[in-house]
């Protein structure tokens, strides 16, 4: 149950041209995303090959999956980390490959800290890649990406809030028609460019961000912003008593 299906196929399927043409707007996403989230660790599950982590501030970052080349050997429905010790989940196209990707979340879920996020990236089924992958044959349908199950973005939102996650921001690219050929991408680049504005819901991919909220937990500021603003309220009294005098030196 819940286990990872191998992702070499799909890691192989990045490096074609329409492979690559998806991996480029999902890397100027989180290239984006990614530098503003800190903590202490950090997990990508899946797609090991693949850095997706490369502009993260977060100083210990692992790959995870049940294969080489990650650093952790895991599936992704048990990952061998302890609860809420985890700041930020990245989790490229693996729900769509794994037989109950709810059980996935429920442990992204249980390793990350309060506040913590997770960026999902996923495959849109009402989109035109979606539109192929039910419309291919037997044959194709058996190729990465079109074997994985595609996860709607309203199905995913509706999981992520019966775990207490809320989406914090997100986008869809990959408007044109899953063409492999580098000159019809060109030919159909006008719906790259109007996607946004006709078709919002069409994108050929989504990649979301959710924050892992706890009902009842109250921040409490850190002792040195307390200690900064008695400080504060001390040097203004100092500087309304001491107007017009010279302080005395107490020896």
């Amino acid at each position: 149950m819940g286990h990872m299906k191998s992702s070499a196929s799909l890691a192989e399927w990045f490096a074609t041209p329409l492979g690559a043409y998806l991996l480029e707007q999902e890397r100027a996403w989180l290239d984006v995303v990614v530098p503003d989230i800190f903590g202490y660790h950090a997990l990508q599950l899946g797609l090991p090959s693949i850095d997706l982590l490369r502009e993260s501030r977060i100083t210990h970052r692992f790959t995870v999956a049940p294969h080489a080349p990650a650093k952790v050997l895991a599936d992704g429905h048990e990952l061998p980390f302890d609860s809420q010790s985890i700041d930020l989940v990245v989790l490229p196209h693996l729900l769509e490959s794994v037989e109950n990707p709810h059980e996935v979340l429920r442990e992204v879920d249980r390793v990350l800290r309060p506040e913590g996020r997770v960026l999902i990236l996923g495959f849109n089924p009402w989109s035109l890649f979606g539109a192929r992958r039910l419309l291919a044959g037997d044959a194709v349908r058996n190729e990465a990406p079109w074997s994985g199950n595609f996860v709607s973005l309203v199905r995913l939102k509706d999981w992520l809030q019966l775990l207490s996650f809320e989406p914090a921001s997100g986008k869809l690219g990959c408007y044109l028609p899953p063409v492999q050929s580098l000159a019809w991408q060109s030919r159909f680049g006008f719906m790259e460019r109007w996607g946004d504005r006709w078709w919002g819901v069409a994108g050929g991919v989504y990649m979301l961000e959710a924050v892992k909220r706890v009902q009842g937990m109250r921040l409490i500021a850190p002792t040195w912003s307390q200690t900064r603003s008695k400080e504060r309220k001390f040097a203004g009294a100092v500087n309304r008593n001491t107007q017009g005098s010279h302080l005395k030196l107490i020896k």
